[in-house]
């Protein structure tokens, strides 16, 4: 790589419109005015600052607090280089837009603009040569100094390290410390993909020629959305929904041509678009979902455009030239004679021929209305007044046989998977027609969830060689203390298998509330519009189950409704809950639709408790003995007897003891003279089960079914038998002689743990009436 250093001097600069600022030492014994001269822009890049937040929020600490401020380059940012024979000779004036990727802590001024800071190389009389401002008011920060850049021909990419961030005359006074004007409070470094724009040939000093590149970059056909615009409303609202329609440009940045056979053929590109909205919590950021998608523009006759700046090579008609562009406005896109998503793969671009043209593009046999086949959306989802701080993205996709046939003879040169691109709009009106205007520019090869603030982004590619990809995208809140918020959303690109289901982990200890599911709405069916019965995709939203290991959502399976409402390509499902448990990192498991074993996913979920297993400890059988106090027989062995009375309606009461604290349950009697009186009472880990109607002399058996405890976990159905003989004091299933004179030796002894069975009476003392009740029963037995 060839490093250049600022602050260098050469006679070649004025040959390439260069500053002093920057150059490179010459080649001795070389003709450097002689050779390939090369502008090249920025193609995709990140940008990366660490500044100390201390010092620039004026804490009194001493000691710094690095942060680090993550940026992604914008696209095709027109910051362009000069490189001759290979060389760097120099930045050229230009400016490179970032988007942030974090939420640092700043001051109120750079926070504000933080989401358009730029990086802008300046002419060399301000005294340095790169700065960063505010893109839209040029408010300046900071200036860069002391930076190298470097350059790799071979791989066309871009480095500038060891940047100091200087900070400015105007910063130092907003933030009220105008001393520390030229304070140095970071560093910055910058990594670029450069793409040349133009070519020239310069012979002894003199351009003799220039071309742009000749065309497309990428091995094989590989079409792109390379602008989105003119997001509008198309048409009357019809009930609650209105339909809306954004233009697509088209680019192939293939160096191949790009098949573009119209209707009747089928080897031409398929253009959905969607709609989403971010919104949510006090940044209007907690959750991203798809409010609309269309039905599919069938694309013909390519024209020669070049807004991708790749240089087409003129081809158009029944191919996208290599380079080339081609537009559809939004009045094109919005149809209304659009084709049915039902019908295509979105991997292989596979459809049947003709199923867009005869019958389904005469739009015979139904009815349309201002939004049909259009980008479908709820008015409520739109209205500014039910969504106020909400932000809106339009999305394009290109689905295209070619790029598979490609791949398919080709490997290695497969492009099915960036066919997708959007931008940000901002609506107006609370009904309608509404109206819409761009925020930004175009966002290419990214999907539109890719715009959500603060959220991670976990990809899918279940089966990279046989099918497309997907996002599970998430991000956790606390809106309140000891609640947080869980909110998924699952988008689908060209996932031909589409997903079924969604399970996030649960366990010991957590609680889950407010579950929630959001999908977009649905094209109602039509004459061959693909779906079985011609009857439409299902609308139902999905069924939830929570366990005390899982919380899945799911739609039908194939089998119970080839019309399920599953995530078919292109829409995105939002699925969200709130818990009492903070995140931890585990795995939710995705199943699909048509095929294909479920996957594991990498995400945040609550965290669980660490519970113990859950058992029955113990049972008794408990009675109050007047003021002596409360007794328990053990009855948990099944061999026990309970020897006191009953009282006049036989009511017993058996508390069963447990490994947990419990909170439900039932019972009842399964065996013998009885019944549970009312339901059961729990309290801590106990669970108190009374009894009426209790004969003497049988074995009684209580069964409890449903018994959980407070994790969740439920016990199987179990029961536990007692003797109930009266009067056998001693326990051993028989009535006599021992048991009398038991009692009498406990008469007029103070009631205790040793000889409480004897209180027959459940008086609080042995007396003649017990004494009495247990010769009444002597000759009474069990087996």
């Amino acid at each position: 790589m060839k490093k250049i250093i600022t602050h260098f001097t050469l006679p070649l600069l004025a040959l390439f419109g260069l500053s002093s600022g920057v150059s490179v030492a010459q080649n001795p014994g070389k003709n450097v005015e002689t050779g390939t001269l090369e502008t090249l822009i920025v193609a995709r890049g990140t940008v990366v600052m660490a500044v100390d937040v201390n010092r620039l929020n004026g804490a009194s600490s001493k000691e710094a607090r690095m942060e680090t401020l993550r940026f992604q380059a914008m696209d095709e940012s027109f910051f362009p280089i000069l490189v001759f024979n290979n060389e760097l000779r120099g930045p050229k004036l230009g400016v490179m837009a970032l988007t942030g990727q974090d939420s640092p802590s700043l001051p109120a001024s750079l926070r504000e603009s933080y989401s358009r800071l730029v990086i802008e190389k300046v002419d060399s009389s301000a005294g340095y040569d790169i700065v960063v401002r505010d893109g839209k008011t040029g408010f300046v920060f900071f200036s860069v100094e002391g930076h190298q850049y470097a350059y790799d021909a071979k791989a066309k990419s871009l480095q500038v390290t060891d940047g100091r961030l200087v900070i400015s005359d105007a910063f130092a006074k907003n933030i009220g410390r105008p001393a520390d004007a030229g304070a140095v409070v970071g560093n910055i470094s910058i990594a670029a993909t450069m793409r040349p724009i133009e070519v020239s040939k310069v012979v002894n000093g003199e351009v003799e020629s220039s071309v742009m590149p000749a065309s497309g970059t990428i091995p094989g056909p590989d079409v792109i959305v390379g602008d989105v615009s003119g997001l509008a409303q198309f048409g009357s609202s019809s009930g609650t929904q209105v339909g809306l329609a954004v233009g697509t440009d088209s680019c192939n940045f293939g160096v191949e041509n790009l098949h573009w056979f119209q209707n009747p053929d089928n080897d031409h590109p398929v253009i959905p678009q969607n709609l989403y909205r971010m919104s949510g919590g006090t940044a209007n950021t907690d959750r991203f979902e798809q409010v609309g998608q269309s039905s599919v523009k069938h694309a013909f006759t390519a024209l020669t455009n070049n807004i991708c700046g790749l240089g087409c090579n003129g081809v158009g008609g029944t191919n996208l030239g290599s380079g080339c562009s081609d537009p559809y406005s939004a009045s094109l896109n919005s149809g209304p004679t659009l084709g049915s998503r039902a019908w295509i793969n979105p991997f292989t671009g596979a459809y049947p021929r003709n199923d867009s043209a005869t019958p389904n593009n005469s739009h015979s046999g139904h009815t349309h209305t201002g939004p049909s086949h259009r980008i479908l959306t709820e008015i409520a989802d739109l209205n500014t007044a039910l969504n106020p701080g909400a932000t809106y993205y339009a999305e394009g996709q290109y689905v295209t046989r070619h790029e598979y046939d490609w791949c398919s003879t080709h490997p290695g040169q497969c492009n099915m998977n960036n066919n997708v691109s959007y931008r940000q709009y901002s609506v107006t009106g609370t009904g309608s027609p509404f109206s819409f205007s761009s925020v930004g520019s175009t966002q290419r090869q990214k999907a539109a969830i890719r715009a959500w603030t603060g959220a991670t982004f976990v990809d899918i590619a279940p089966d990279s060689a046989n099918d497309g990809i997907g996002v599970v995208a998430y991000k956790v809140t606390n809106p309140s203390a000891g609640v947080w918020h869980y909110e998924y959303a699952i988008y689908n690109q060209n996932l031909d298998r589409a997903i079924q289901s969604f399970s996030v982990p649960l366990g010991c200890g957590i609680t889950a509330s407010n579950l929630g599911f959001h999908a977009p709405p649905q094209h109602p069916g039509w004459t061959a519009d693909g779906t079985v019965g011609n009857t439409g995709y299902s609308s139902t939203p999905w069924a939830s189950n929570q366990t005390l290991n899982a919380l899945t959502w799911n739609s039908e399976t194939l089998a119970q409704n080839p019309n399920a409402n599953a995530i078919r390509w292109g829409t995105l499902y939002n699925f969200r809950f709130d818990s009492n448990k903070p995140p931890v990192t585990t795995n939710a498991t995705v199943g699909f639709y048509k095929t294909g074993a479920p996957i594991m996913v990498a995400i945040q979920a609550p965290t669980p408790d660490v519970c113990n297993p859950f058992q029955m400890s113990g049972v008794v059988s408990r009675k109050v003995h007047g003021l002596a106090g409360t007794f328990d027989i053990d009855i948990s062995s099944g061999a026990a007897v309970e020897c006191r009375s009953g009282g006049a309606n036989g009511d017993h009461t058996f508390v069963f003891t447990f490994s947990n604290n419990v909170v439900s349950g039932n019972a009842a009697v399964t065996l013998g003279a009885g019944s549970v009186a009312g339901s059961p009472s729990f309290s801590g880990n106990t669970m108190t089960v009374n009894l009426t109607g209790v004969t003497d002399i049988q074995k009684i058996t209580v069964n409890l079914s449903g018994v959980t405890d407070q994790f969740a976990q439920t016990l199987p159905s179990a029961g536990v038998s007692v003797n109930m003989l009266l009067g056998d004091t001693n326990g051993n299933k028989s009535v006599n002689g021992s048991d009398v004179s038991q009692t009498k030796a406990a008469s007029g002894v103070t009631l205790d743990a040793t000889n409480f069975r004897t209180d027959v009476n459940v008086t609080g003392g042995v007396t003649g009436s017990d004494i009495s009740q247990v010769k009444s029963v002597v000759g009474h037995s069990l087996p």
